[in-house]
């Protein structure tokens, strides 16, 4: 599987899920289970390298602002959610975090910005393949820390400096 058939996949299902992460992710089961194990596997290491790429400082501040708050779980998740919001979005936004201010048309913190499940969509549907767990996928491992400067969440003012666009679209946490 190729990054464009892997960014099809992903822009066909959510979609088809109408902008619902939960529903989105349910899609993309269904979908991964119409492929062989191998390509359910070359999916989840498009998947894994980009989740592990945008384990990034700015990243994390900008879901901080979207999400009124980010965790540790909380930003795990949103990296999944904005892998499911398709390349346009999750390149610009890695890009340029602030940019999400106008790549997003809505957001709205108690449905978006959650992709957990589409974490784990592959591994479901590789175990439903074939019976077994998925091997280890062979990416490497995203780095101790987030890559770049490290933000403070709680300095509400160095987040609206760092992040104008976002703070100003969607407030400070």
């Amino acid at each position: 599987m190729d990054e464009t058939e892997f960014w099809e996949i992903i822009d066909s299902t959510r979609e088809a899920a109408d902008g619902d992460p939960e529903d989105h992710a349910e899609l993309l089961v269904e979908r991964l289970l119409q492929l062989d194990p191998d390509s359910v596997l070359d999916f989840a290491r498009h998947f894994e390298a980009r989740y592990n790429r945008a384990y990034h400082w700015d990243l994390w501040g900008a879901a901080a602002i979207l999400l009124g708050g980010a965790s540790d779980d909380a930003f795990d998740y949103f990296r999944c959610w904005l892998i499911g919001q398709g390349r346009e979005v999750f390149e610009g936004g890695l890009h340029d975090p602030d940019s999400l201010a106008e790549l997003l048309d809505e957001f709205d913190e108690d449905l978006d910005g959650d992709g957990e499940e589409l974490g784990y969509a592959a591994d479901e549907a590789y175990e439903q393949l074939t019976g077994v767990v998925a091997p280890d996928l062979g990416v490497a491992a995203q780095p101790a820390e987030p890559e770049g400067t490290p933000v403070d969440f709680e300095d509400t003012t160095a987040l609206a400096d760092r992040f104008p666009r976002l703070s100003e679209r969607f407030g400070t946490p």
